[in-house]
């Protein structure tokens, strides 16, 4: 009976799954790509609570700050904005971020005197020579409702009107003590683009673009590819000669430009290029499933299921189409790689994912001319992460290939 029970272990439905992710484990090259993917994605789905630049788009310009190398320090006022601010909560800030509660001003001296802090603005050139601003403390630690919501009550102590409606009374030495709080120096661990916005806030947010535009391109070209390649096969006749001969057509117009003229119908957006990759990276996951339906609707399986009285959307979708799964599973790997390629060309050329938007492609297309300066890194950078994406891809649909192939597979 233990006997029994053991075969009949390797005999269940799972077993070829269970052996299958198996030998994908045992493929070091594939695993890394994976884990690596895995590691872009959480990065991406974080998003704005680990990176430094939290408001939306993560683009908080200083234009005095533009092209600063990797590792720039500068020391920052962070003065409290006179006006209410929405505070999201943690979830809706990690997705969207988070409108700044501050203003950051980069400046290189700072001197305290009386109830007021004075400030040289940095301005990023040779010698310096910035503006010199004055700013009373409370101004700095506290959002005001008005200029005139300071009343210095004695020596050492004042009342402030905050923008909320709300009163307080704070002394000069805690005022001071927070003013001190309020400059911080700030470092630039990939440094800045031309705009004086954080340059690995860009690089992370702009993953999201790439991984969102994979994915959902996949599922568009999944649902309209399986749906046309199966039906086509299954029921054969003047059907299947209609989708092959729409299948041909579409093949025959190159993948780009279909994308291009999609895109120029749709417009110009997000959620357009998500479409526009989508409707063009159908064509050879139908072609796939119809040949793999063509040979297995001949089998007694099906047979069997036709003289039971099943309707054939339950034959397809139950019956067959399960069959049909590794190879779709390797074709939307490698589909997940040109999704990426093609959103980065299309943003490149201003037809994709418009600014402020980050995007991997931008960010090439905003600093290409920067490669033949002492600045090629800020073009280097995004099309090295574009590739490493789509050779992750690659390596795990090839991974995937080898570990499904049923030929190979051994009790």
């Amino acid at each position: 009976m233990l006997n029994f029970l053991k075969r009949n272990k390797y005999s269940a439905s799972g077993s070829l799954s269970q052996l299958a992710w198996k030998r994908f484990r045992q493929n070091t090259l594939a695993m890394s790509a994976l884990m690596f993917i895995l590691l872009i994605v959480l990065v991406g789905i974080l998003g704005y609570s680990i990176i430094p630049d939290k408001t939306p788009f993560a683009n908080d310009q200083a234009l005095e700050l533009a092209t600063k190398k990797p590792g720039f320090k500068i020391l920052t006022l962070k003065r409290y904005i006179n006006r209410d601010i929405i505070n999201h909560n943690f979830f809706y800030s990690m997705l969207f971020g988070q409108e700044k509660q501050y203003q950051e001003i980069p400046i290189v001296d700072y001197k305290f005197s009386g109830d007021s802090v004075s400030v040289e603005v940095y301005t990023g050139m040779e010698p310096n020579d910035g503006q010199h601003l004055s700013f009373h403390l409370a101004d700095i630690v506290f959002p005001l409702s008005t200029k005139r919501a300071i009343k210095k009550i004695s020596d050492n102590e004042y009342n402030i009107k905050l923008v909320d409606g709300k009163q307080i009374k704070m002394s000069r030495t805690d005022l001071i003590a927070k003013s001190k709080k309020a400059i911080t120096e700030r470092k630039y661990i990939l440094g800045t683009d031309r705009f004086g916005r954080d340059y690995l806030s860009q690089l992370i947010i702009g993953s999201r673009v790439s991984l969102s535009v994979g994915f959902i391109s996949v599922i568009i070209s999944l649902i309209v590819g399986i749906s046309l390649g199966a039906i086509a096969a299954y029921f054969g006749g003047w059907i299947d000669q209609l989708i092959v001969w729409f299948i041909n057509v579409i093949w025959s117009i190159p993948t780009l430009l279909l994308v291009i003229a999609i895109t120029m119908a749709l417009g110009k957006g997000y959620w357009q290029v998500f479409i526009a990759v989508g409707l063009t990276m159908w064509v050879e996951v139908a072609r796939v499933v119809r040949g793999q339906v063509l040979s297995i609707r001949q089998k007694e399986f099906v047979e069997a299921s036709v003289a039971l009285g099943f309707t054939n959307f339950r034959i397809i979708f139950n019956h067959i189409l399960p069959n049909v799964i590794s190879p779709l599973i390797v074709i939307s790997a490698a589909n997940f790689a040109s999704a990426i390629l093609i959103e980065a060309g299309l943003s490149f050329l201003g037809i994709g994912v418009q600014p402020p938007t980050p995007s991997w492609g931008i960010m090439i297309k905003e600093h290409y001319g920067y490669i033949i300066l002492d600045y090629a890194y800020l073009a280097i950078l995004p099309g090295v992460a574009i590739m490493l994406m789509v050779l992750a891809f690659m390596i795990v649909g090839n991974g995937l290939r080898d570990a499904l192939d049923v030929k190979v597979v051994k009790a």
